[in-house]
């Protein structure tokens, strides 16, 4: 009987090879929560702090101008975006003789991920003792977004240690409970941790208005999404979504009318942010998020303040416009 000899083929061999377009893309550096591994302008320092007994660390950047004025700005960021984007704005202040500190809040940017619930109170305190470290009795402070509600608070607690008080383009100008129904902590934690990179920068492109070139909004997309690659990504993912849980139950705009102190509102005409409007009934998001004008007539409500509303400018109004920002910062801090 005649043998067939049928010779083995390697099954590699059957497979045809990835065609450009199926290639995976490639993996992101992980960095650490603690945003290790991503490049702030200026040297870091941590100060050690207690909060609700946990020990935790706050990073901030003191820069100190080459021809001093006597004044100190302590910047306060957004929810989204680390300190670092503060830079253009550091090296205008510096250039007028401000020193600028910088912080990170506990719960963002290269400060600790704390275990419990985030409050405006709390992070408020932690400012002070900053300033206490670097014995600075009074500042300016200029805040955006997120930052611009713990400026309302601290103007409020500690009225006394605030000069001037600039307001770029903050949240918190509405109430967002009347809005806004109770979410479950874990439909928000399900939400934030399958957003994907692309998503992420079409939300902000949608929600803030963004006039920045791609290759700028880059480095927010990388300091959120590299931490995926953390064994400590659960941690953060906490703190950031009880960051969120800050802003719905601890609102200011009732408080922003009683603050006394010089205050400034600077926002962008396009800036129509509104957190948790996607949570909102649908017949209720259109009245959200008309930050202009809620800055416009809570600005007619106050002792001292004004609001300046920026064509063409976004949320990241100072990122926007800098020229202009910077013209009406530096006219309003010379007061």
């Amino acid at each position: 009987m005649r043998r067939i000899f049928i010779p083995l083929i390697s099954t590699a061999l059957l497979v045809p090879p990835l065609l450009p377009a199926q290639a995976a893309e490639p993996a992101r550096e992980p960095y650490g929560i603690g945003l290790e591994g991503f490049a702030y302008p200026y040297p870091v320092q941590m100060l050690p702090l207690t909060n609700d007994g946990e020990e935790v660390r706050m990073a901030y950047m003191d820069v100190a101008p080459a021809q001093p004025n006597g004044r100190v700005v302590v910047l306060l960021h957004g929810r989204n975006f680390p300190s670092s984007y503060w830079a253009p704005v550091i090296r205008t202040l510096a250039g007028a003789g401000y020193r600028v500190v910088v912080p990170d809040q506990i719960g963002f940017g290269k400060s600790s991920k704390p275990q419990t619930d985030l409050h405006f109170d709390t992070l408020a305190r932690n400012t002070m003792t900053l300033l206490d470290h670097l014995e600075i009795a009074k500042a300016d402070f200029v805040a955006h977004s997120l930052g611009g509600m713990l400026g309302v608070r601290i103007a409020r607690a500690f009225p006394d240690r605030v000069a001037h008080l600039l307001l770029a383009a903050p949240i918190g100008l509405e109430d967002y409970r009347l809005y806004v129904p109770p979410t479950p902590m874990e439909k928000i934690l399900e939400n934030e941790d399958k957003l994907t990179a692309e998503g992420y920068r079409k939300q902000l492109e949608t929600n803030y208005s963004l006039k920045l070139p791609p290759d700028q909004v880059t480095p927010f997309i990388d300091a959120r999404f590299n931490i995926k690659g953390s064994s400590e990504y659960p941690r953060w993912l906490r703190a950031f979504v009880n960051s969120a849980e800050m802003i719905y139950r601890e609102p200011v705009v009732h408080e922003i009318p009683l603050i006394t102190n010089p205050t400034l509102f600077v926002m962008g005409a396009d800036d129509h942010n509104a957190p948790g409007r996607p949570n909102a009934p649908e017949a209720l998001r259109p009245k959200m998020g008309h930050n202009a004008e809620l800055a416009l007539t809570l600005a007619a409500q106050m002792p001292d303040a004004r609001a300046e509303v920026v064509a063409d400018a976004g949320h990241l109004v100072f990122l926007d416009a800098p020229e202009r920002f910077n013209e009406l910062m530096l006219a309003f801090l010379s007061k």
